[in-house]
């Protein structure tokens, strides 16, 4: 953090607040964070993924070390938080620790989340020698037909082994990054094997377990990943057995304020709910920051979500 930093973190925020108090998008200031996505490739297909279910209509790709840079130096004077991570498994990116080093050489905290079944020798090295402030390692059950069940082509042991890769090796070099947080999806077929985990997350030594709720897009066909544990749950079903949200989606939304995605060919999207950037705002290989963050399209984008968010499609199905 720096001065402007945070002034311009406290701009975003009376912003959002005024927003909200008088029904009208009012902006200053720039986000202060942001998602670049290293890669669409993954070596899974979880089957409520759209990179997994190989549904992405969007184009596939890698970005290139020397496109991040170019983005990253738009975004970076007044960005605090960047996440390498949208769609895809971003350790498939061979540049992912120089794009990493890039950003913690900006001064800006760095996360990233994976499958896990990339932590190798070589690159748990590379993670901890790169900066990165916080790693989310997904890992939904305790035992392999558990685990296949939703991380379909994934391999637990390879997982497992890896976590404890790099639990060993962080303590090896004697720092206290990345601060690695195991990540529990909780879903109908699993979530008797909560305490499992947590007694598997004690004995591995990471810094934090988190229990996920899951995101489901065809219930009729899905439905029955939905957990039992309504306090998993982000839905509940009515009287006639239609599956809704359990919270009602709020006119008010606030990472269009203080953040924005960035596709790997540098498109800008206003949220990770925008899986196929139909709400392209603008290019950042291509325009300045300021055009794109105040611009028309972006101005009535939010305008609707303080009017009536629940019309806007990518919206119904988020949990803010």
């Amino acid at each position: 953090m720096n001065l402007r930093k945070v002034l311009n973190l406290i701009l975003v925020e009376v912003c959002f607040f005024l927003s909200r108090l008088f029904r009208i998008p009012i902006l200053a200031g720039n986000p202060w964070a942001a998602s670049i996505e290293p890669t669409t490739s993954c070596n899974l297909r979880c089957p409520e993924c759209p990179t997994g279910m190989q549904s992405l209509l969007r184009p596939k790709g890698n970005v290139e070390l020397e496109k991040f840079t170019k983005i990253l130096d738009k975004l970076s004077p007044d960005l605090f938080y960047l996440t390498l991570y949208f769609q895809g498994e971003p350790l498939l990116n061979p540049d992912f620790p120089e794009m990493v080093k890039a950003a913690r050489k900006r001064r800006i905290f760095v996360a990233t989340s994976t499958n896990g079944h990339f932590l190798t020798g070589e690159n748990v090295n590379k993670i901890i020698e790169s900066g990165l402030s916080h790693l989310i390692i997904s890992m939904d059950g305790t035992d392999q037909q558990t685990y296949e069940k939703y991380r379909i082509k994934g391999n637990l042991q390879i997982v497992t082994d890896g976590i404890k890769r790099l639990v060993a090796a962080k303590k090896a070099a004697n720092t206290s990054t990345p601060f690695i947080e195991l990540q529990f999806l909780v879903m109908r077929h699993n979530e008797h094997q909560m305490q499992e985990m947590r007694e598997f997350a004690t004995l591995a030594g990471v810094d934090k377990l988190a229990f996920k709720t899951a995101q489901v897009y065809n219930f009729d066909a899905e439905s029955t990943i939905i957990p039992a544990l309504k306090s998993k749950s982000r839905y509940r079903q009515t009287t006639d057995g239609e599956w809704v949200m359990a919270r009602k989606v709020r006119n008010r939304c606030h990472r269009i304020w203080s953040s924005l995605v960035i596709t790997w060919d540098g498109r800008a999207v206003p949220c990770c709910y925008d899986k196929d950037a139909n709400h392209q705002m603008g290019n950042l290989l291509d325009e300045p920051l300021s055009e794109i963050w105040k611009n028309q399209h972006y101005t009535a984008f939010r305008r609707q979500v303080l009017k009536n968010r629940s019309e806007t499609e990518i919206c119904r199905n988020c949990g803010e």
